[in-house]
């Protein structure tokens, strides 16, 4: 069976915390940097120390949003968080409920997990 140390999951988890600089909420989920379909964003990101995962593996907590500013009107559906120097897209996810939202308006997000599970 495969496996993978608790020192490389937590390298890979450790990325976003070194190198993501704002979160983006987007009315759709992108793939690559460039198609980032921003609603709005965050600079004030903060992303935990790596940590033992429910079920196995590794997590990281990111911190909640309180100070989001939305760009653009339409319905936020996902999160993406971004290292803007690089022009890298690290990670995405589906939000917990889609939301309208209005240009000039502000956003928030409650904490979350991104986790790397253990190999099957």
């Amino acid at each position: 069976m495969a496996s993978i140390s608790d020192y490389v999951l937590d390298a890979a988890l450790s990325k976003l915390d070194t190198e993501a600089d704002e979160i983006h909420i987007c009315s759709a989920e992108p793939t690559v940097y460039a198609a980032l379909s921003s609603l709005g964003n965050s600079a004030s990101l903060s992303i935990g120390a790596p940590a033992d995962r429910a079920g196995g593996g590794r997590e990281v907590t990111v911190a909640a949003i309180t100070d989001g500013e939305v760009t653009a009107t339409g319905t936020a559906t996902h999160f993406a968080i971004v290292d803007t120097v690089n022009s890298r897209l690290l990670v995405t996810g589906s939000l917990t409920a889609s939301q309208a939202v209005t240009n000039g308006n502000s956003f928030s997000l409650a904490s979350f997990k991104i986790g790397i599970p253990d190999p099957a």
